[in-house]
């Protein structure tokens, strides 16, 4: 099961794709890259890079391609069926599966930084105009030939109604009854930052995400947590990796939803949510000095207050220190406490980038959720706890804990 709940993501880490054509009242414009993260010079060595070869680095600051993760950005989303696979209910049924709850649940996460403004122009199924067994498409398919026709097809059956060059990503909702059921292959993927893609009044359809089937485990969540697939996927076309493995969740677990997306809900790690632009520069802290220093954390889930402490190992990779709390989007945490994690910019996507350490090793967890890492849920460290690293003379020491939830952490550096 653990392979099975994971979703593939293939991504072109090259160009961009964002409209900033006519918006609704209120609503900002949208840039073609990134919002930068804030940082100032006290970051510099935290600034961990990967190489030319990395698909998708989980390296500061995200590179240039990706859908802008701040401020108003407007999600086109189209439904579409075949003639072999005929839209199930109506096309405002499957997108009722999504929405409201990841405009929502991107609210929470970002600190209401993120304006996510989902779409739907269309108010009807998209018929393509061949049936879904000849388009090829398959788990692991690459851009072309497959999602090419695809592609091309969605954008000239759709373009009569819809200016593409209105939206900064877009989300294609199939029929769930195209395709397998994702119990036995996910088929959900994202193309982001794809400069080879089709162009449509002017743009590239270069940030697509593609929802396939209903990830449903059978505990009967489905109406709860099934939309969770789409921020996961959403989570590509702003530049994040897979964390999860050929081995299911094992190195990241329940920690984030780009490991594990169905299942009980979860947040995004504080590197993830630094690398968004969603934290500000004094609420991340970058231990690179040798000595002892002690850093003050409040949950991660709350806004304001710092959130990340980092501790550079080289120029690559170093460790992350936040706390997890039961609130905001973590509702599974069952050990709240202090996460402590590696963060490799240098391993790509699917390939594990990021990897938990846990506190209770070999305890089988403390969660009874379903579709949860159980080993990793309990990972986190708890006043009095210490994580050490005598190899890189690493030690990290939760000091305590206040009334409010707050903790201290102790952090030397030899």
């Amino acid at each position: 099961m653990a392979a099975l709940v994971s979703v593939s993501a293939l991504t072109l880490a090259v160009s961009t794709s964002a409209g900033t054509g006519r918006l609704p009242p209120g609503a900002t414009a949208a840039g073609a890259a990134p919002a930068s993260l804030s940082r100032s010079s006290a970051h510099g060595p935290c600034m961990i890079t990967g190489g030319a070869e990395v698909q998708m680095s989980e390296g500061v600051p995200t590179s240039h391609g990706y859908s802008r993760s701040t401020g108003t950005v407007r999600a086109l989303n189209l439904m579409v069926d075949f003639s072999d696979a005929p839209g199930e209910g109506t096309a405002l049924d499957r997108y009722a599966e999504f929405f409201p709850q990841t405009r929502n649940w991107f609210r929470t996460s970002s600190y209401g930084r993120l304006d996510y403004r989902p779409e739907a122009p269309v108010r009807d199924w998209l018929r393509m105009p061949k049936p879904f067994a000849e388009y090829g498409i398959e788990r692991g398919a690459p851009f072309d030939p497959a999602y090419r026709e695809l592609v091309e097809d969605i954008v000239t059956t759709a373009d009569p109604e819809v200016d593409f060059s209105d939206y900064d990503l877009l989300n294609i909702l199939v029929t769930p009854n195209a395709g397998p059921s994702a119990l036995d292959t996910v088929l959900s993927v994202t193309f982001a930052g794809n400069h080879e893609a089709p162009v449509a009044d002017g743009v590239p359809v270069a940030n697509a995400s593609f929802v396939y089937s209903r990830q449903d485990d059978g505990s009967g969540s489905y109406g709860r947590t099934g939309y969770r697939v789409l921020p996961h996927e959403n989570g590509h076309v702003f530049g994040l990796p897979d964390l999860y493995t050929q081995e299911g969740g094992g190195a990241a677990g329940h920690w984030d939803i780009m490991s594990e997306d169905w299942g009980a809900n979860n947040d995004l790690v504080g590197w993830h949510k630094w690398k968004l632009g969603w934290l500000d520069a004094n609420q991340v802290h970058c231990a690179s000095t040798p000595g002892t220093k002690e850093y003050d954390l409040t949950p991660l889930a709350r806004p304001g207050g710092p959130k990340l402490v980092f501790l550079p190992l080289d120029a690559r990779s170093g460790y992350a220190v936040e706390l997890r709390t039961r609130e905001g989007n973590d509702e599974a945490v069952c050990r709240p406490g202090v996460l402590i994690y590696k963060v490799d910019a240098d391993v790509d996507t699917g390939m594990g980038p990021v990897k938990v350490y846990d506190s209770r090793r070999d305890s089988g967890g403390c969660t009874r959720s379903p579709n949860v890492h159980a080993e990793l849920s309990d990972a986190a460290f708890t006043p009095g706890e210490t994580f050490e690293d005598p190899r890189n003379g690493v030690t990290i020491t939760v000091a305590s804990a206040d009334l409010k939830g707050d903790h201290a952490i102790r952090v030397t550096r030899h």
